[in-house]
């Protein structure tokens, strides 16, 4: 049983590969309950998988000649799971200045520090006991209530100082959030370190000087040290006049990472004086998949590195080449960076399970993306140990986003004792599913359970599972 409330985008045929086929807009925002189920779903996965992404409210009013995949509307989609059912699918615009004039509404409530005018669009987590929409370059967290209404902007209850970030690093140890954080386009010559504490609000911020404004996507925590990549992928003023997505290719500023020592009282007392910086191969990363320190000092990072970014394809990321695994081995005394290839192939959207993050992995997963439409976007296992890579393939035209993983309640203890669950998309029928995989029997299983959506979910960004107890279900 399904309810649907209209939207304001529009049909469209032959427009920029970034607003069709599997990356078009749904124009309405469903509810659909008692969801079919294939297989069995295991019953302690009690909660949420949502994901956030690009969905334009107002396609035919796009201008195609400028539009960026990543600037689109925010919209999140969701599958509550409980005691073996799927209860609910959810699909809802993120609340915005823009989306509440178009409803002919006031603005949402709560401050909007950099006049955003458009909804987070890049991923939704839980933490501190409620759910947020969370994008980079600026914008205001929007908080979400657990049926993904927007309640709100929310500046970490009024302690973020300005900009957040799509992508925190949580430490298993303290349960505290770290970010890396830019803003286009206050902030031209800097970015700023955060911490924010188990309850919610900022408790550490921290300037850190730039020589221009790089495209800071992500950042990588141990436990001695917070990552900084100031990366050539930077603002360009000239092409920002234009009304186009600013940041190009600019080989000439150089590839380095910066190791901030985590030192002091709760691990903030250094400076940005303090920062070791240390020159890497020219490239570009979105996504690390983690990071860890070595009984010799070394930091190891395993990243998803593209050659080139935004140098030919300027409305998207995978034009100029996909990027593949690698390894990178930091030597903070030597300031020097090796590198070794994981796996050629394409890998994005990297995960590891959260209880393993600062520390030495062993598994990785990720999805493949293939520019040829016809081909599927499976799901890789990588055992960084033995080398060995397997793939769980969904079949032709069938892409998986990024999956979320989710440890087995009462299992054995192994690093891979969980589900894999994810969204994914069938580019020939225009359907989605819900899926879930076992990650340790994987390729050999098949699906556990797979739960048919009531309408198709565009390509998007980041999907967390996000458990009850983590963020309770309203009474």
């Amino acid at each position: 049983m399904s309810t649907a409330v209209p939207g304001s985008a529009t049909s469209f045929a032959d427009v920029s590969d970034y607003v069709s086929g599997p990356y078009a807009p749904v124009a309405d925002e469903i509810t659909a309950v008692d969801l079919p189920v294939e297989g069995e779903l295991p019953a302690e996965l009690n909660g949420r998988y949502v994901r956030n992404g690009p969905n334009p409210a107002d396609v035919g009013s796009l201008d195609l000649r400028a539009h960026h995949w990543f600037v689109g509307d925010g919209m999140v989609h969701g599958v509550r799971l409980r005691d073996g059912r799927a209860e609910w699918y959810r699909n809802r615009f993120v609340g915005s200045a823009k989306m509440s004039a178009a409803r002919g509404l006031p603005d949402i409530p709560g401050p909007n520090w950099s006049g955003n005018q458009v909804g987070p669009n890049t991923s939704v987590a839980g933490f501190a006991g409620t759910t947020w929409a969370v994008v980079e370059a600026g914008g205001c967290p929007v908080e979400l209530d657990y049926e993904l209404e927007t309640l709100g902007r929310n500046d970490f209850y009024g302690t973020l100082p300005g900009a957040f970030t799509a992508h925190p690093k949580r430490d298993p140890s303290t349960g505290e959030l770290h970010a890396m954080v830019y803003a286009w386009a206050q902030w031209m010559d800097h970015v700023q370190y955060i911490v924010v504490g188990v309850d919610g609000r900022v408790r550490h911020a921290l300037d850190i000087p730039l020589s221009g404004m790089t495209m800071l996507h992500d950042m990588s925590l141990t436990p001695n040290w917070a990552i900084i990549y100031d990366q050539p992928c930077t603002a360009d003023i000239d092409v920002a006049m234009t009304g186009q997505f600013p940041f190009r290719w600019n080989p000439d500023y150089g590839n380095r990472i910066g190791l901030l020592p985590r030192t002091g009282e709760g691990g903030t007392g250094a400076s940005a004086a303090d920062i070791i910086w240390i020159d890497v191969p020219l490239g570009y990363v979105f996504h690390p998949l983690n990071a860890f320190e070595r009984d010799d000092g070394t930091v190891v990072i395993d990243v998803c590195n593209y050659q080139k970014m935004f140098a030919a394809d300027v409305f998207g990321p995978f034009r100029d080449g996909l990027s593949r695994l690698e390894r990178w081995d930091i030597d903070p005394g030597r300031r020097s960076c090796s590198v070794t290839v994981v796996d050629e192939t394409p890998n994005e959207f990297p995960v590891h399970r959260g209880s393993v993050g600062l520390q030495e992995h062993r598994y990785g997963y990720c999805s493949a993306p293939s520019l040829d439409r016809s081909q599927g976007w499976p799901t890789l296992k990588h055992d960084l140990l033995t080398g060995e890579r397997r793939i769980f393939d969904h079949g032709p035209g069938r892409a998986a986003g990024e999956p979320a993983f989710v440890g087995r309640t009462g299992g054995d203890g192994a690093e891979d004792d969980g589900w894999l669950v994810t969204f994914v998309h069938d580019m020939v029928d225009g359907t989605a599913e819900f899926v879930v995989m076992d990650a340790q029997e994987f390729d050999r299983r098949g699906y556990v359970a797979r739960v048919s959506l009531p309408q198709r979910v565009p390509f998007g960004f980041h999907g967390n599972w996000i458990s009850d107890e983590s963020v309770p279900p309203p009474n």
